[in-house]
């Protein structure tokens, strides 16, 4: 399985940004929690912020409330992704 996901280091913090899709978020903070937990192992030791899009491509973050409002600010191109290859 292939992921979308960018590994930011950012003032002496690294973190994951993990793409997925809205339907995540449709289901409440539990999902969204499972998966952020789901990711752990593919970025072991680091916050993971989800982020999805609308319609318009509009990018919502869910995670820790400081990294959140560190990626309002940037521009979904100044992130570093790329895709990861996940076991399913």
């Amino acid at each position: 399985m292939q992921i979308d996901a960018a590994l930011v280091e950012e003032q002496g913090l690294t973190f994951a940004v993990v793409v997925v899709t809205s339907s995540v978020q449709a289901g409440g903070e539990r999902a969204l929690d499972e998966a952020a937990r789901s990711f752990g192992p593919v970025f072991p030791g680091v916050p993971i912020v989800l982020m999805w899009q609308d319609a318009r491509g509009v990018p919502t973050y869910w995670g820790r409330p400081d990294i959140v409002r560190f990626l309002s600010n940037l521009l979904l191109e100044q992130l570093p992704w790329r895709q990861w290859s996940v076991a399913a």
